[in-house]
């Protein structure tokens, strides 16, 4: 009887210790009591909604062991997104929800994005991300430094102004157009005839509803979240002249401080983070009759949408920057995209 007593005795023991050992784990391993996760737009947006997400998934599937608060507005760099990656590196940010864009200076191969006209539609994207030419862009991200583990989207980039509607490459000469700090976007407008001025996102609103510039390009779901139609963007266009996907990362640092078991965790909810987020952004531009257009129009704003035809004139007059960022970029990645996006599936 002793003997069944002190079995019984010892199986409830181990499963005490089973129970407890992630928490001790945790703490052998010198966990944070904080992680701090950066971000450009806050939860009102797709971008900062997956990060949330993200947040969440993360605290609730490891009991709490891993706790992460949310920075919006880039705040752990000043509001200079450009510094972001950097300050990844450096272990000022622990995680981050980030656009290839802002981090183009200084992984060369995220520039593949912003090519001008490379992607047609989301299934563009996806055989993008999801293919071997997001293989290669998540292995250039770890040689940097960071860890890469899921893709989300901040959407196609469209165009507004306050003057008039844009139907070709004529109809933005000399406008002045708020664009992100990056040379290929420069050079893209300039090939067009406008006037690319570099500002950030907190800059850039003001300037709108100043008239200090004419216009600006974001996706919808920022267009429409930040109201920008309050601001005289009257005239919207879509062009889909870029996409922006974002990369959920962490700081090397701070993963390899984890226990393995704890590393899936955060990788599995930054890829469940990132398909909901995905969805979030895509929302009323996918389904047959657009409800988002509705939307917009409904907000007094013309939208309007490029024939193919209307399209190619656009492709043409910014040809020689897609060529000439071509090698920047990485020829044989660029050409990997090329072969994804012609055999995605439609």
């Amino acid at each position: 009887m002793n003997f069944r007593r002190s079995l019984l005795a010892l199986a409830a023991a181990a499963t005490t210790l089973a129970a407890l050992a992630p928490a001790a784990q945790a703490q052998q391993q010198h966990y944070k009591a904080e992680y701090k996760l950066s971000l450009v737009l806050g939860t009102a947006f797709p971008w900062g909604k997956g990060g949330e997400i993200w947040a969440n998934l993360v605290r609730e599937r490891t009991q709490g062991r891993i706790n992460i608060k949310l920075y919006p507005g880039t705040s752990l760099v000043q509001g200079d997104q450009t510094r972001e990656f950097t300050a990844l590196r450096q272990g000022v940010i622990d995680l981050a929800v980030g656009s290839t864009i802002n981090w183009s200076p200084q992984i060369k191969q995220l520039n593949l994005f912003s090519l001008p006209f490379l992607t047609p539609d989301f299934a563009a994207i996806d055989a993008l991300t999801q293919g071997e030419p997001g293989r290669i862009i998540f292995q250039a991200i770890d040689r940097a430094g960071v860890v890469p583990l899921a893709w989300g989207e901040n959407g196609y980039r469209e165009i507004s102004n306050s003057k008039h509607a844009i139907k070709s490459p004529a109809d933005l000469k000399g406008l002045k157009i708020c664009v992100v700090g990056s040379p290929l976007f420069l050079e893209t407008f300039t090939a067009l005839g406008a006037n690319p001025t570099q500002m950030s996102w907190a800059d850039a609103q003001p300037a709108l509803a100043s008239g200090a510039v004419d216009g600006q390009e974001n996706p919808l779901a920022v267009y429409q979240a930040a109201r920008l139609h309050t601001v005289g963007q009257k005239h919207l266009t879509l062009w889909g002249y870029v996409a922006d996907p974002l990369i959920f990362v962490v700081n090397k640092d701070v993963w390899n401080s984890w226990t393995p078991a704890d590393r899936e965790i955060v990788r599995q909810a930054a890829i469940d983070a990132g398909k909901e987020e995905i969805g979030i952004a895509r929302k009323g531009l996918v389904e047959a009759d657009k409800p988002l257009l509705k939307e917009l129009a409904g907000n007094g704003v013309t939208v309007t949408e490029l024939s193919p035809a209307e399209r190619e004139a656009f492709v043409k007059a910014t040809r020689p920057v897609y060529d000439k960022w071509k090698s920047t970029v990485g020829s044989d990645l660029v050409n990997a995209a090329e072969k994804a996006i012609a055999g995605r599936a439609k």
